[in-house]
């Protein structure tokens, strides 16, 4: 019995080997964190079990830390590493070099395509760090920021980097790293400039805006990793439709957010604007007062 279980394990752990030595990208693998899923996964899971226990419990007797200047400088230092992403993605490939229908990966050790595969595992980099979001909301006790989707959000990302960087660090699926750290850039001034104090909340009239440049991150994913699934093209099949996967769930629950945050909110501030007119017209529930008297509409 024992005997059948090693040997199953043995097997697998063999298959494990021959896929990683197959597929791997030879230039990444001595990178941080790519030796293989193990590190990556056991940082996650502890990102994952203090922000949802063992923070909110140390934090639960104490009073917010405010956090301030260090979210300053870290909203500071995530607008400069997303504009350096923007700016390595586009010159390493989709500037002018990258076929935004079909794009293979370049395994060469050439400029370009090191340089594309430096920008992946930088991407990557970058989504590690911006676990701290998450850190940050539990010691300043925001846990209600705390949702499924930010949690799937930040736990799928670095997992799709790290897939990036081993096996594909380059080609066709590097575009969603370049939209998407166009989108940061964004993303964190808004967020530097809302941590400034309420002063500088009037600056802030375009958070809807930055939602709906978000959805429109998804649908251009999507579309742009869905339509190479039918066409003939060197890039893994598998991987576009993971992409498209994953940027059709992003898609259903950010436009949930934005349903729940922007359309309801505003139908029912619609609702109460027309409820207090009609009361201050003297008009309410089919009612009109004429001459102090109310009579049926």
């Amino acid at each position: 019995m024992n005997g059948g279980s090693t040997d199953v394990n043995m097997s697998f752990v063999d298959s494990y080997r021959k896929f990683m030595e197959r597929n791997s990208d030879p230039r990444t693998e001595n990178w941080w964190l790519m030796s293989g899923p193990g590190p990556l996964l056991t940082l996650l899971a502890t990102y994952l079990y203090f922000c949802t226990s063992v923070g909110p419990r140390y934090m639960r007797d104490r009073k917010p830390y405010s956090l301030k200047n260090a979210m300053i400088l870290y909203n500071v230092s995530q607008i400069l590493m997303s504009m350096f992403l923007v700016y390595e993605g586009l010159i390493a490939g989709w500037w002018n070099d990258y076929n935004f229908s079909c794009q293979p990966v370049d395994y060469s050790y050439s400029p370009k395509a090191f340089r594309m595969a430096g920008a992946v595992w930088w991407y990557f980099f970058a989504k590690i760090i911006e676990l701290m979001d998450t850190i940050f909301f539990v010691l300043r006790k925001k846990n209600k920021q705390i949702s499924f989707l930010h949690l799937y959000h930040h736990t799928m990302m670095p997992i799709c980097a790290w897939i990036g960087v081993k096996f594909l660090p380059g080609g066709h699926g590097t575009l969603l790293g370049v939209i998407n750290s166009f989108i940061h850039v964004l993303m964190y001034t808004y967020y530097l400039i809302s941590g400034l104090g309420p002063q500088y909340q009037k600056y802030l009239w375009w958070k809807k805006h930055l939602t709906s440049l978000q959805l429109i991150q998804f649908v251009i994913v999507f579309y742009h990793n869905f339509v190479v699934m039918f066409c003939d093209c060197n890039y893994p099949k598998f991987i576009n439709f993971l992409l498209a996967l994953n940027a059709a769930l992003f898609l259903y629950m950010f436009g949930n957010f934005y349903y729940r945050s922007y359309v309801q909110v505003d139908h029912k501030k619609t609702v109460t604007t027309v409820t207090a007119n009609g009361k201050a017209n003297g008009v309410t529930n089919n009612t009109v007062t004429v001459n102090g008297k109310a009579k049926e509409c």
